[in-house]
């Protein structure tokens, strides 16, 4: 898998190129501005690009902007974006071109070697994969109607299937059958008037982006 980084941090884009490397990984480019990551993605067309919100010169969000137009202009490119700080209004953005390809995970999920690649796989393969802190905060900024319509099982599905866990994998982890899981997503989809769609990341979208307000496709 080629990746290209857009991240200002030296220490931070080096531990990530070796890390990566280390998991099979051809890190094509490092970037250090939005610019320069445009740049990169064009010159090497890689399988997945990973992209700090915050980069120079205003550090502010030109990190977002960089990816959302890298994948207007390369193929809906998947995109793995690493923030410091739950910013909400991102995820939304991010989200609300209704295709797949995207991820966002706060920096200290690095760390967590196992879960980061996996995140990083997903991804690349088209799926979606969202930080479970981000998740927890796109709820709570949504209490409400018709949130309060789930009991506390849908929404232990929905913070799940949120974060771009499959069926069998929300199974597992709330120790219930499959038929089970699929009747909670059901009645999720129902209770937020969305379509019952059960076929991976465009459910987790269309979820995420009526939560953050965002327009669904």
């Amino acid at each position: 898998m080629r990746v290209v980084i857009a991240e200002d941090n030296v220490l931070l884009s080096s531990g990530l190129e070796l890390l990566l490397a280390a998991k099979g990984c051809e890190v094509a480019a490092v970037a250090r501005d939005g610019a320069e990551f445009l740049d990169a993605v064009a010159a090497h067309r890689p399988d997945i690009a990973i992209v700090d919100v915050r980069l120079p010169p205003s550090f502010r969000d030109e990190g977002i902007h960089a990816a959302l137009r890298a994948r207007r202009e390369h193929g809906a490119l998947p995109v793995l974006v690493l923030s410091q700080y739950v910013e909400r209004e991102y995820a939304g953005e991010l989200l609300s071109d209704g295709r797949g390809g995207i991820g966002y995970l706060l920096k200290d999920r690095i760390g967590r070697v196992a879960e980061f690649v996996d995140a990083l796989h997903r991804v690349a393969a088209g799926g979606t994969a969202m930080d479970p802190e981000v998740v927890a905060q796109l709820l709570a900024h949504r209490a409400g109607a018709p949130l309060d319509a789930l009991t506390p099982r849908e929404h232990e599905a929905l913070a799940l299937m949120a974060q771009g866990h499959d069926n069998a994998t929300i199974g597992e982890r709330m120790r219930i059958s499959g038929n089970a899981v699929h009747k909670h997503i059901g009645n999720i989809f129902a209770k937020l008037g969305l379509a019952p769609d059960d076929s991976g990341h465009r459910r987790v979208r269309a979820v995420l982006a009526y939560l953050d307000g965002a327009r669904v496709h």
